[in-house]
């Protein structure tokens, strides 16, 4: 073993000490707010994605059909307000089947 892996290994905190790797270590609050339940993670993800997902993809077509110039930035945000209000409902939607297609082609370990 080389010496930086084992400093990595040493460094790992023991699962038994308290406040290390426990329940009840994990946060409930972020930026002050309560962190929602587990259930909504179906909701969030997706949220979180499209937002990603139709800032880029509206800024490149945005870029490539008007250019950089002015109004640029109100004309951006116009689509990717429309992008967006489309992409996350069927999102959403189409959600669990890509799942179930993933799980038919992926092998389960």
């Amino acid at each position: 073993m080389t010496r930086l892996s084992e400093l990595i290994l040493a460094r790992q905190p023991a699962d038994n000490m308290p406040g290390m790797n426990s329940p009840d270590s994990t946060p409930t609050r972020l930026f002050g707010f309560a962190k929602l339940p587990p259930r909504f993670a179906t909701v969030v993800l997706p949220f979180f994605l499209t937002i990603i997902m139709t800032c880029v993809v509206s800024l490149i077509s945005t870029l490539r059909g008007a250019g950089f110039g002015a109004g640029f930035f109100a004309l951006w945000l116009g689509s990717w307000g429309l992008s967006w209000l489309v992409a996350f409902p069927t999102m959403l939607l189409v959600l669990p089947l890509v799942k179930r297609a993933t799980a038919a082609i992926v092998r389960h370990e």
